[in-house]
């Protein structure tokens, strides 16, 4: 998973590794896209490069999440009028996933276009503190759940805990059973950047709370390889992923080798050939040192 803010297709194909028709078929996307998630009537994903968020079309109007517009200022602007070209009913909501600007700055445009921006109280409360100038600040803060019923759509809204953060919210579809959830889940690829700020132990009782859950397809905050939705395998995957790291830098870290000796040591090889690897190994290393070596 990575956060940087990609500004060009390019960037996207130079951060991946990709070759022969992969490539070529990554080059013809453009950098901005809204598509219909197969197999539903009214669910959609808007992509901007290297970010994802989920929009609900229904007969009495939008449901839209994360502007995904950080260092892109016309992003938001660009979401609205691509959500305009599919209908042109109001948008009703946006819905922020959790509380990391790369994915939640730039919802001016939908609150201009009238729309109600909620999210989770431990997001509010840290976007009161933080003042982003580019995050509109949420109009309603909620707790563990809220039900969004819409034009016949039934949305669910989950805080199942600590995890990528202490804000991340489960967005549940029931009848589509599809959810949509950033960052947490790594699709087809080694945890990331992301992995510097996350709650390991929680993490680990939020996937098992998610694999609990009733839904078939995941939509993430990052593409998948091939652009696929993530999958139940993907959580479990995640989770033995997780494990095995926190197993082994436990050794490591009680044997009073972080930092630099563990970080060193520190190998995942079964994963090796996951795509990620090379880059993200360090900062799993690290963080897993911070919660063994140090006890944070």
């Amino acid at each position: 998973m990575l956060r940087a803010a990609f500004t060009s297709v390019s960037a996207v194909l130079l951060a991946t590794a990709l070759s022969g028709p992969a490539l070529a078929q990554q080059a013809q996307r453009p950098a901005t896209e809204a598509t219909k998630v197969d197999g539903t009537d009214n669910v959609y994903i808007w992509r901007n490069v290297g970010h994802q968020a989920m929009f609900i079309v229904t007969k009495d109007g939008v449901i839209a999440t994360d502007p995904v517009a950080y260092g892109r200022p016309t992003g938001g602007q660009q979401y609205v009028d691509a959500i305009k070209k599919i209908t042109d009913k109001p948008i009703k909501y946006l819905i922020y996933s959790h509380v990391h600007f790369d994915h939640i700055a730039g919802g001016k445009a939908f609150k201009d276009a009238g729309a109600k921006v909620i999210a989770h109280k431990n997001a509010t409360a840290r976007l009161k503190v933080l003042k982003d100038p580019h995050t509109v600040m949420p109009d309603e803060s909620i707790g563990n759940k809220k039900v969004i019923k819409l034009g016949g759509t039934t949305l669910e809204l989950h805080y199942l805990g600590l995890n990528h953060s202490d804000s991340t919210l489960v967005m549940r579809l029931p009848k589509e059973k599809i959810i949509f959830l950033v960052d947490t889940i790594p699709v087809g690829s080694f945890p990331g950047r992301g992995f510097i700020d996350i709650y390991p132990l929680e993490t680990e009782d939020f996937i098992k709370k998610l694999l609990a859950m009733e839904w078939d397809r995941m939509i993430p905050g990052h593409p998948g390889p091939g652009g696929r939705l993530g999958t139940k395998k993907d959580a479990q995957d995640t989770l033995t992923l997780m494990q095995e790291a926190s197993a082994e830098m436990k050794k490591l870290g009680q044997e009073g080798k972080c930092w630099d000796t563990a970080e060193k040591e520190f190998k995942l090889e079964k994963y090796a050939t996951l795509p990620g690897y090379a880059n993200g190994l360090g900062f799993v290393a690290r963080r897993y040192c911070g919660l063994w070596g140090r006890g944070a």
